[in-house]
């Protein structure tokens, strides 16, 4: 099983992963031209994607995701909660899903995780191909013990460590947008996401990619230097995931 993310942040969002011919895109929050030039950069054809999984309605998310799923005739899958939230996006081609109940992708068993966002039923995601788990965690305002448990003993995360809560402070958002970014159905700061890391079994850890930073309420030195302690490693092996360039692919190896 291998993943890369095409970008992370508000201006746009996709996940990439794959197992096999299984290639799913979590969320594609950009453009349809936008998603087919990033995929090449990971020499992927919008042909080569099985699915689309959509975590929630908020554009950065969704923007693309019924043009671009249209235009290669790809499924896309959600759950209700958030296809009414998208009914005005036209999606045609989509499938429910139960947000208590893992589905099997072809190669792929894929286990929702349903997380506290503004959003009308937001879910992130576990993967797994039999040998290895990938945990997708992002657009959480709150950890809770059910996402402790799926997240628990994952070869690789993808965390959310949206902003550093001094910076979001005093920085130059409007008092409303501060409250919601930081509160309990908003986005994970770093320090949240440090904390998590030291409630979950993380001895197979084989990636650790930092997701949706703030461009302006954190910096990649701070989101390193929260993590590294978390897990008392060096800060580069702490992984980030940009806006503009995303990440590539990452291998999960047997034997690690």
């Amino acid at each position: 099983m291998r993943f890369a993310l095409l970008g992370s942040g508000s201006r746009g969002n996709a996940t990439l992963v794959q197992s096999g011919r299984t290639c799913v895109m979590v969320d594609c929050g950009f453009s349809a031209t936008e998603t087919t030039a990033r995929l090449a950069r990971l020499q992927i054809a919008p042909e080569d994607i099985s699915a689309i999984l959509i975590t929630h309605e908020h554009a950065d998310h969704v923007n693309g995701a019924a043009r671009f799923a249209g235009r290669y005739g790809i499924p896309i899958r959600c759950t209700p909660g958030t296809l009414a939230g998208c009914a005005k996006l036209g999606i045609e081609a989509f499938q429910t899903i139960d947000p208590q109940l893992e589905f099997q992708l072809d190669d792929l068993v894929v286990a929702p995780l349903t997380v506290p966002h503004d959003a009308r039923e937001p879910t992130q995601f576990v993967f797994s191909d039999g040998r290895h788990r990938l945990g997708i965690l992002t657009d959480t305002g709150s950890i809770t013990g059910h996402i402790r448990r799926l997240l628990d003993g994952c070869d690789a995360l993808i965390l959310e460590c949206n902003h550093d809560s001094a910076l979001l402070e005093n920085g130059p958002y409007p008092a409303q947008l501060k409250s919601r970014v930081g509160g309990p159905l908003g986005h994970l700061s770093n320090a949240q996401a440090a904390g998590l890391l030291t409630e979950l079994e993380c001895g197979g850890l084989q990636h650790l990619v930092a997701a949706h930073l703030s461009e302006k309420n954190n910096t990649p030195v701070l989101v390193r230097e929260a993590l590294a302690r978390a897990m008392n490693c060096e800060l580069d092996w702490i992984q980030l995931a940009t806006q503009d360039a995303g990440l590539g692919w990452r291998e999960l190896l047997t034997g690690c």
